[in-house]
């Protein structure tokens, strides 16, 4: 019975499907091969170096320049996650219990693809192992508030913000490990990965019903993609460009390590349940679309 109620927790489902997605074929971001051709037009060999040896606002590139490069980066996956929508709503009804799960594997696969792209830009550190090796606790727990601020949960922009407040004062460049999993952050990670488990149910089913239709589920799940993924991602490049990590001005001497594993008790944060609904609308698109 424990087991039953856990795959219904939308916490878990969310888990299970950003884990199914993140061992998709093509969707870890090879860090430096990335930063290496989103700059090579724009920035010296010098810039590229540093900027993939450490990062790109340590390079001194500007949050400017990486705004057009992140744009570019965003327009492609948009068309990308956009067109296989399309596709995967043309068999039409006969094809659903396929299609939908796959669409939905695909869509968190390339948030997961947007979200990687614009935390290296923007001086987050690599999130993935190698290819093949499995997603630790706190990748999980980072990429789950990224996901939350794509979907417009205030409380997962302040915890983003923490976490890399915590990041630009050491040296190391990884994720803060505890904070993200045992800290006053953890709980957070989970109550949007609950909040996330609802809406990705929900877009899902709107998706589901604009498939029934062949040639005209198409053109709608495309548009409904199209609708959706384009402001997530929008969303997140403008508050990962805002945070202190991707200022160029900014510079960490060694006399300035700290540990960044351990928060205060008495740090607090906003509000967990102050969630915007604005990934609701995706149901009330596809009925305007249908009007």
């Amino acid at each position: 019975m424990k087991q039953g109620k856990e795959v219904e927790n939308p916490e878990s489902r969310f888990f299970a499907v950003l884990m199914a997605a993140a061992k998709l074929p093509g969707v870890r971001i090879h860090r430096e091969a990335y930063l290496r051709s989103a700059l090579a037009r724009h920035c010296s060999e010098e810039e590229i170096r540093r900027a993939i040896e450490e990062t790109p606002a340590a390079a001194g590139i500007t949050v400017e320049l990486l705004d057009k490069v992140a744009n570019d980066s965003i327009r492609y996956e948009t068309a990308k996650v956009s067109a296989l929508s399309a596709a995967a709503g043309m068999p039409g009804i006969f094809a659903l219990p396929a299609t939908v799960p796959a669409d939905l594997a695909q869509y968190v696969g390339h948030m997961l693809r947007i979200a990687q792209k614009l935390a290296y830009l923007y001086s987050w550190p690599d999130l993935f192992a190698e290819e093949g090796e499995g997603v630790d606790d706190a990748t999980m727990g980072v990429l789950t508030l990224f996901f939350g601020v794509m979907f417009g949960t205030q409380s997962a922009n302040a915890a983003v913000g923490k976490v890399a407040g915590m990041m630009s004062k050491q040296v190391a460049k990884k994720l803060p490990q505890k904070a993200l999993t045992k800290g006053v952050i953890y709980p957070i990670v989970k109550k949007s990965a609950a909040y996330l488990g609802v809406q990705m149910t929900k877009q899902s089913f709107a998706k589901g019903v604009s498939k029934a239709i062949p040639v005209i589920g198409a053109v709608v799940s495309g548009g409904l993609t199209l609708s959706t993924y384009l402001p997530m991602a929008k969303r997140l490049k403008k508050h990962l460009a805002g945070l202190p990590l991707a200022d160029p001005s900014h510079r960490v001497s060694e006399g300035d390590v700290v540990d960044g594993e351990v928060l205060e008790e008495h740090e607090t944060f906003a509000p967990a349940d102050a969630e915007l609904h604005d990934a609701d609308t995706a149901a009330v698109k596809l009925e305007q679309r249908r009007d």
